[in-house]
C-alpha cells in the first residue's frame, strides 16, 4: 500500500522536537513523562499523612469526586476489588447515596479543592457524620477540612487535574493499607515504578513513529472516533481513563465500554451499521488477568468489528496489578498527547470546561 503525502506529513509532525514543543507550551508531555517521578513522591506524601485509628471498620467506603479527581477512585476501586472486605463505589455528584452514615469511610477527592459538586458531597457526608479523608492541594476543600478537623493529604499545586492521577490515588490506595483495609501495596509501586521508567523512554517524544506504540495509535486514530474497549476489572478503569485522555487533551470524541456486558447490547451495531462503523478505530486493553471467557468474547466480537476503521490492541505489564493498570494508563496518556498535536491543538487548555464552570458561578 502507498504511504500518502499526508501520512507522511503527519509522522513527520510527531517525529519532530520542534513542531511538537510549540503545540505544547503547557509542558503536557514532559508532565505525563513525569508520572514515574509522581508516583514516588505520592509514597512519601501518603505515609507521612495524619490517619487516625478511627478511621478503621468502616462497613463501605466511598470515593467522592469528578473528572481528574475522581478517576484515583476508580483506579484504586479496581486495584483493591480482589482483596477488600467492604463494598467500595465511587460518586461523581452532587450528593452521596443514602447509604453513607457514621459506618462509612469518604474520600473526598479535588485535586483544585473547588469543585462545587465534591464540596456539596463533602458537606452531606460531614452532615451524616461519615468518616473523612480529603485528598486535595489546597482551594475551598482544605480549608473546610482544617476547620472541621478532617483528616487532610495535602498534594502538589500546578497541575492540571488530569495530569496528578499519582497523586490522587496513591494516598487513597496507602490509606486503605495502612488502616488495614488491604495489604500493602508498595511492592508493586516499586515494579511500576520501574516499568513506567523503561515505558518513558520507548513512548516518549524521541523515540520515533515507527517503533513508537503510542505515536502509532495517535496516527491510527487521527480523523476517526477512537472507541476504546477494556473489560471488567482494570482494563476498564484504564479505558474510561483512555477516553477521558483524549477527549482533555486531544479535544475530540471518544468513547468507551468493557466486557462482558458491551456483548449484550453494543456488540449488535457491529454489521448493522457499517456507514457508522467505518468511522470507528477500536483499540482492545488487554490483561493477563482476564477471564478466560472474556478473552474468547474480544476473539469473537474482534471479527464482527471488520467494518471499523482498524482494530488496535494493547497489553499490559508487569505481574502486580497496580504495575499492569498503570502500563495501559501510560500508553494512552502519551496516544492523547500524541493526537492534539497531530489535530495541531495545545493539550494543555480545557477551554470548554473552564467556560462551563464560569457560567455556572454567574447562576
Amino acid at each position: 500500500m502507498t504511504t500518502s503525502t499526508s501520512d507522511v506529513e503527519r509522522k513527520a509532525v510527531l517525529d519532530s522536537a520542534e513542531d511538537m514543543a510549540r503545540l505544547d507550551p503547557g509542558g503536557m508531555l514532559k508532565i505525563v513523562s513525569d508520572l514515574p517521578r509522581q508516583i514516588r513522591d505520592a509514597l512519601g506524601i501518603a505515609g507521612q499523612a495524619d490517619l487516625p485509628a478511627s478511621l478503621a471498620g468502616a462497613r463501605c467506603i466511598v470515593s467522592a469526586g469528578l473528572g481528574g479527581s475522581a478517576i484515583g477512585g476508580d483506579v484504586v476501586r479496581e486495584l483493591v476489588a480482589d482483596e477488600l472486605k467492604v463494598p467500595m463505589v465511587v460518586v461523581r455528584d452532587y450528593d452521596l447515596p443514602a447509604f453513607v452514615d457514621r459506618d462509612t469511610l469518604v474520600f473526598v477527592s479535588s485535586y483544585s479543592g473547588n469543585t462545587e459538586e465534591t464540596l456539596s458531597a463533602y458537606g452531606i457526608a460531614r452532615e451524616r457524620g461519615a468518616r473523612m479523608v480529603c485528598i486535595t492541594s489546597g482551594g475551598r476543600l482544605a480549608e473546610l477540612a482544617a476547620r472541621d478537623g478532617v483528616p487532610l493529604v495535602t498534594i502538589p499545586q500546578g497541575f492540571p487535574p488530569r495530569t496528578a492521577l499519582g497523586y490522587l490515588f496513591v494516598p487513597m490506595l496507602v490509606a486503605l493499607g495502612r488502616l488495614g483495609y488491604v495489604r500493602d501495596a508498595a511492592e508493586g509501586f516499586e515494579e511500576a515504578e520501574l516499568i513506567l521508567r523503561d515505558l518513558a523512554v520507548v513512548l516518549g517524544p524521541e523515540s520515533p513513529a515507527s517503533v513508537n506504540q503510542a505515536k502509532r495509535l495517535a496516527l491510527a486514530m487521527h480523523g476517526k472516533i477512537p472507541l476504546i474497549y477494556g473489560s471488567s476489572g482494570i482494563t476498564g478503569a484504564a479505558a474510561l481513563r483512555w477516553k477521558t485522555q483524549i477527549n482533555e487533551n486531544s479535544k475530540t470524541h471518544a468513547f468507551w465500554n468493557a466486557f462482558p456486558e458491551l456483548n449484550h447490547n453494543e456488540t449488535v451495531g457491529w454489521g448493522a451499521r457499517e456507514d457508522i462503523s467505518k468511522a470507528l478505530r477500536v483499540v482492545l486493553l488487554k490483561d493477563k488477568g482476564d477471564h478466560l471467557r472474556v478473552q474468547r468474547r474480544m476473539e469473537i466480537t474482534a471479527t464482527l468489528m471488520g467494518g471499523a476503521a482498524g482494530i488496535d490492541e494493547v497489553h499490559s505489564l508487569g505481574r502486580s496489578k497496580v504495575a499492569r493498570l498503570l502500563s495501559l494508563v501510560y500508553v494512552g496518556d502519551f496516544a492523547s498527547l500524541y493526537l492534539a498535536f497531530l489535530y495541531g491543538v495545545d493539550p494543555k487548555p480545557v477551554k470548554v470546561i473552564d467556560y462551563l464552570k464560569s457560567e455556572l458561578a454567574r447562576s
